[in-house]
């Protein structure tokens, strides 16, 4: 059963398994309560640089807060297209699976490297090495990936049937 999985395979359903329990959990803590989700550990350092370098008002900071947890269910969604395109040996096999891997690490980086800059601006340390580990998490994936490509379908050579004793060997019929 386990013959055809990749590295990148098996990489991708582990980081899918991260990325979907903790994104998803922040992302319905800001949906559920905004403001109060997005000043949690995991989006402080976004809420501190929306409050003190763009100076936003409570509405607005409410809307960048369902934005950001739109993002981070978008990456999710993604990675949850990956595993159940995964789960399917064909698609596993020609690396089928692999757009929605790559869709689900582009946004996953984007948001993790913009937090990872926010929270180095306010200077928020622990946010900081939180959104650095995601980011290096998301960039070894990409790099796995890229590297590793699916293994391309040996091509099914015909063997040359004996000719019968109507048919001549000609050039044409070999």
């Amino acid at each position: 059963m386990f013959r055809n999985w990749r590295i990148d395979s098996v990489n991708g359903a582990l980081l899918a398994a991260y990325f979907i329990s903790a994104w998803t959990l922040v992302a319905f803590n800001i949906m559920v309560a905004p403001v109060h989700g997005l000043y949690e550990r995991p989006s402080v350092a976004v809420a501190l640089f929306l409050s003190d370098h763009l100076q936003m008002a409570g509405m607005d900071t409410v809307r960048a807060a369902w934005l950001l947890a739109l993002g981070r269910l978008t990456v999710v969604a993604f990675f949850a297209i990956y595993l159940v395109l995964l789960c399917i040996p064909r698609v596993r096999r020609t690396g089928g699976s692999d757009e929605a891997l790559g869709i689900a690490l582009a946004i996953g980086s984007l948001i993790s490297f913009a937090s990872m800059v926010m929270a180095s601006k306010v200077g928020e340390m622990a946010a900081l090495r939180l959104h650095a580990t995601e980011l290096l998490l998301l960039l070894g994936a990409a790099i796995v990936m890229v590297i590793e490509r699916p293994v391309a379908a040996p091509k099914a050579v015909e063997a040359a049937a004996p000719l019968g004793l109507e048919q001549a060997e000609l050039l044409h019929n070999r």
